[in-house]
This record gives structure tokens, C-alpha cells and sequence, in this order.
């Protein structure tokens, strides 16, 4: 896929995108990671836990952002996610319909985390900056409420 996204990438990154997330065996989610994202990708939470902006207010900073960068980093923050939501059975991550492309390899894709009473118990939007080979070198995750 280049970063010239047509209607059949967008329905494959979302599937791809999503599935990640959701991932049970390591094994393959290292190598998800590594077909999806560039060697030095880059992982950000925009919007941290509110503890976390409160901190750094508090010491006069401004909103600070996390991020991961690389494979490594990478797959320890998607395995930590799954771990926390979908591993301990309370959740999976579902697409909002599929990705939507926003400008010249830059694609959004909405989501929700979804119980099993099909609840949502929290949603989100990634903008993804892609690579001319249609890989991820940048995604910047926004959280919101459900």
C-alpha cells in the first residue's frame, strides 16, 4: 500500500490497525507491529491521564505528550494496552467504521473499547502518517469518552 490510500487499503489498515490491539500470542503481535509500522515509528498519547497533566501544571509545564518510538517501544505499549484491557477480559478495541484519508499519507481512524455487554467503555481517533511504502511512521492518539 502506498501512502496513496485507496478505499481497499483503508478497509486493510483498519482491520490491520485494529487487530494489533487486540492480539493475543506476542509472537504475532511483534510481527504485526513490524509489518505496520516503520523501524522508527512513533507511538503518541496526545491527551495523557488527567494525573498526569495535573502533575506537570502543577510544576508550571505545559500539557506534555507521551510517545514510544521503534519497534521495541512500540510492542511494549500495545502489549501493556492488551494486557490491561483486552487480556483481563474486560474489553476489545473495535473500529468506527474504517479509516478515512485526510490528506497526501495521512489516514484517521476512530475506535472503541467495547465490553462484553457491547458498552463502550472508551473511544478514540489516531491520525496515522504514513510511509511511501503505506507504513506507519507517525501515530498520534487522541482519547476521548465513551
Amino acid at each position: 500500500m502506498s501512502n496513496r490510500v485507496d478505499n481497499n487499503s483503508l478497509a486493510t489498515l483498519t482491520e490491520q490497525y485494529i487487530a494489533v490491539w487486540n492480539e493475543a500470542d506476542q509472537q504475532a503481535r511483534t510481527k504485526r507491529i513490524a509489518e505496520l509500522w516503520t523501524a522508527e515509528g512513533i507511538h503518541v498519547l496526545v491527551d495523557p491521564p488527567q494525573v498526569i497533566r495535573e502533575t506537570a501544571a502543577a510544576l508550571n509545564f505545559p500539557t506534555p505528550y507521551l510517545a514510544v518510538r521503534g519497534h521495541r517501544e512500540l510492542d511494549a505499549r500495545i502489549t501493556r494496552a492488551y494486557e490491561m484491557f483486552v487480556g483481563s477480559g474486560k474489553f476489545v478495541f473495535q473500529g468506527r467504521g474504517e479509516a478515512q484519508r485526510l490528506a497526501e499519507g495521512l489516514v484517521g481512524i476512530g475506535w472503541d473499547m467495547v465490553a462484553a455487554d457491547g458498552s463502550v467503555g472508551g473511544s478514540g481517533y489516531d491520525v496515522l502518517a504514513l510511509d511511501e511504502d503505506g507504513r506507519i511512521h507517525a501515530d498520534h492518539q487522541y482519547i476521548g469518552p465513551a
